[in-house]
């Protein structure tokens, strides 16, 4: 067995360029949300150039700072990677004057973001009807397990369990096995991203129309998006999808295959590709001739004797040799890395994806950037999670223009937590 790779050594992003505009700059969002949904998104328009505040429970904050493998008292690795750019504030929700708190910031803001279960925004009078009355311009976005209205509206939901019940999980692991769900929380980080599609789609309409809207988003809605045209297939035909595992039904050599000192990926979609693989790859131009090869229909029917045949090539030699063959023959093809193999990866850091950026408790930590880039509005610099309740003065005197005593008095009564509490 290989020794395990070392964690890379992290270098600091590389600077977004002096004087560079931001996509959203001017644009302030009242965060109430928590764990991955709501925080993945406002990440995102963090990211984007808008002021993110977020707005903790007193007690603790975010259950999700508290998710493992810690790097702080106050802070996991997960809080650190969902909650860049941001500034926090604690609020005891329970008292008025928190509420008023709350109410001010949303009044001030352009987006509200929350995925509290149904009702609890209501109960605190935060809820869109309440607040846009004051504030018609504001774009209210609402995540939840399976919506905000009818039957389900109450139900709590998680990632998991959407995954089973649209369908999705059911097409995933082997066909003579329990189906599999995605091990990253798929269907949350979908959700985030489609919630912000429909703030940035809200925003350009209130420039147009001039006002803002209510928006919802739903895990078990973004989950049946994610079986993706096997839905559609169904719909048309009748036929359900079955699990084919590391396979596929549809193209052959679609594959997970074993080489010599590793496994990797291969994908030949179509003919042409498999003309390459045969020819140029395995240097078996035979099977590229063999009618019961030659054509996708006929690799289909007789799957299971090519795969052997190739399998049987494939572990002559390390996958280093084969991945080497694949790009210079264009077959698309790439090794099936544990996650230290892909953190170390030469694709890793031709992206370069991953930085260490500062934090003002442990010198610096872990960062993984956004997957586009914004040539015009580059994204922003990125900043490390915000302590709990970190910037609260900052809001209150910045947002609200609180003066000190003001600001003293409200943390004295509790409901604004105090930072470093």
């Amino acid at each position: 067995m290989s020794p395990k790779p070392e964690r890379p050594t992290l270098s600091p992003p590389k600077p977004r360029p002096h004087g560079a505009p931001l996509a959203l700059a001017g644009i302030r969002v009242a965060d109430f949300s928590h764990f991955i949904a709501g925080p993945l998104c406002s990440m995102i328009l963090a990211d984007l150039g808008a002021e993110v505040i977020k707005i903790e429970k007193a007690d603790g904050g975010d259950d999700f700072r508290r998710i493992r493998p810690p790097v702080t008292e106050q802070e996991g690795a997960p809080y650190l990677w969902a909650n860049r750019n941001k500034k926090s504030i604690a609020l005891d929700l329970t008292q008025p004057e928190a509420r008023r708190i709350a109410r001010a910031i949303i009044d001030r803001s352009d987006v509200v973001l929350e995925n509290f279960s149904t009702g609890v925004m209501a109960k605190f009078g935060l809820d869109y009807e309440t607040v846009a009355a004051a504030n018609p311009r504001l774009v209210y976005a609402s995540v939840s397990a399976y919506g905000r209205d009818g039957p389900l509206r109450d139900r709590l939901g998680f990632d998991p369990i959407t995954q089973a019940e649209s369908g999705f999980m059911s097409m995933n692991g082997e066909p003579d096995r329990v189906a599999l769900r995605a091990g990253p929380s798929i269907m949350d980080m979908s959700t985030a991203m489609m919630t912000t599609n429909a703030v940035l789609a809200a925003l350009f309409a209130r420039e147009r129309l001039g006002c803002g809207q209510f928006i919802e988003s739903a895990l078990f809605d973004t989950a049946v998006t994610m079986v993706g045209f096997h839905a559609m297939n169904y719909l048309v035909s009748g036929d359900e999808p079955t699990r084919f595992g590391n396979n596929s039904r549809d193209t052959v050599p679609t594959a997970a295959l074993e080489t010599a000192d590793g496994p990797i990926f291969v994908a030949c979609a179509n003919d042409r590709t498999w003309q390459r693989m045969a020819v140029r790859v395995l240097e078996r131009p035979d099977l590229a001739e063999h009618p019961d090869y030659a054509k996708t229909r006929e690799r289909t029917r007789n799957r299971d004797t090519l795969m052997a045949i190739v399998q049987d090539v494939l572990k002559t030699r390390p996958r280093a040799y084969w991945l080497a063959r694949m790009r210079e023959a264009g077959v698309p093809a790439g090794a099936i890395n544990s996650i230290a193999e892909a953190f170390g990866s030469a694709e890793m850091r031709a992206r370069g994806l991953v930085h260490a950026i500062p934090h003002p408790a442990v010198g610096t930590v872990p960062n993984i950037a956004l997957p586009f880039r914004l040539h015009g509005t580059p994204l922003a610099d990125p900043v490390a999670a915000p302590g709990f309740s970190q910037n609260a003065a900052e809001i209150l005197r910045d947002v609200l223009g609180w003066d000190a005593a003001a600001t003293e008095e409200a943390m004295k009564s509790g409901a604004v937590v105090s930072p470093g509490t």
